[in-house]
């Protein structure tokens, strides 16, 4: 598979009324050309009337106590239930990870502060543009993608944005409308950044790959956090067949979520072709892996596709709902590459930088993509 994959006809709406309308039903095979990974299912990306459901799938939940006793035999038992989980679905729930629930709470209230004391104008003079290989800063509703008019309001925090190591911001105003909400942000973003190896080593271990080849590119990695913010759902909105966030597939190594306490995340299972509506234990991690791990891992581990629908309950579809993802990444100039253990890889090797904006240009723009 070549490396960038230019659009062979247009793969955008030619009026905003047009995205409106056919953006809601639309295919993830219109888009096929920005796939820098083998993903050859098709979805609609909101959801249908006639798609399948697999309630009796319930999404592994694995315990990191198992990793953090030291013991080796207990760290391989996690690897292998991690492991299988991942690449059964691309997805895992973390138990026992260690970060008190209160960390998820005050980032969820700074995200909730960030969305509702600021006015608009405020907001879009904070609007997203290419940092490196992310998309930084705020997202409209409907804005979050040229493809579909999602029902939400995202803003992005890259590493560059907080005070962290290597590199601490000293001017977190360029980032930031309140600065006062940076710390309880960055509070859950160093939490999480302490999973991150502990993961890492434990998927190269059910791999039978060598251990720590990412722990280099794992210290101090770049980051996106992602917070969304869900308004309510009128019931006109709602029987018109909008949805909340659109069917796609993480493009990083993996994403860390912490359990949303409202229904809504729903997970396509290739093989059978049913959606999973995945509700994970209050204080669990929702864990998922990315486009960047079904390179290297040469298609072992799936980035699965996943989307956020309305909840079936009405009451709930009149409720703000706020998440708090963190996608991890490598730095620009890192190469992926099917890892050596592997045999018979299927990607060359590409740099993060030109993979990344080759994928994510299907939501930007073809203008997004950069040569490395």
């Amino acid at each position: 598979m070549a490396d960038r994959r230019p659009p062979s006809q247009p793969s955008v709406f030619s009026t905003e009324e047009d995205r409106r309308e056919q953006g809601v039903g639309a295919s993830s095979q219109e888009f096929a050309a920005y796939d820098q990974v083998a993903k050859p299912h098709e979805y609609r990306l909101s959801e249908q009337p006639d798609e399948q459901y697999d309630d009796d799938n319930v999404v592994r939940v694995c315990d990191m106590k198992a990793w953090w006793s030291g013991d080796q035999d207990a760290r391989e038992g996690f690897a292998q239930e991690l492991g299988e989980s991942l690449e059964d679905i691309g997805f895992a729930v973390l138990a026992g990870h260690g970060i008190a629930s209160e960390v998820f709470d005050r980032a969820e209230q700074a995200a909730r502060c960030l969305f509702e004391q600021n006015e608009l104008s405020t907001k879009l003079g904070f609007r997203a543009r290419r940092h490196g290989s992310v998309n930084q800063g705020y997202f409209p509703r409907e804005e979050t993608s040229r493809i579909h008019p999602d029902q939400v309001e995202g803003w992005v925090f890259c590493r560059r944005a907080f005070q962290m190591e290597p590199d601490p911001c000293t001017d977190l105003s360029r980032f930031w409308p309140d600065v006062s909400l940076e710390p309880a942000l960055r509070e859950l973003c160093e939490a999480n950044q302490s999973l991150i190896r502990p993961i890492m080593r434990s998927i190269l271990r059910y791999l039978g790959c060598d251990t720590d080849r990412y722990d280099a590119a794992l210290v101090n990695p770049n980051i996106g956090l992602r917070l969304n913010y869900y308004p309510p759902v009128s019931a006109a909105m709602a029987e018109r067949g909008v949805g909340r966030l659109l069917g796609h597939e993480d493009v990083g190594m993996f994403t860390l979520l912490p359990a949303p306490d409202m229904e809504g995340l729903q997970v396509l299972h290739r093989e059978s072709g049913k959606w999973v509506r995945l509700q994970a234990p209050p204080g669990s991690i929702i864990l998922n892996t990315g486009d960047y791990v079904q390179r290297i891992t040469n298609d072992r581990l799936p980035s699965t596709t996943h989307r956020v629908a309305l909840p079936r309950d009405q009451a709930a579809q009149s409720r703000v709902r706020i998440t708090t993802p963190m996608n991890v990444y490598v730095w620009e100039e890192h190469l992926l590459e099917v890892l050596p253990e592997l045999p018979d890889p299927r990607y060359p090797p590409v740099t993060a930088l030109e993979f990344h904006t080759a994928s994510t240009a299907r939501f930007y723009g073809d203008d997004y993509a950069v040569d490395s």
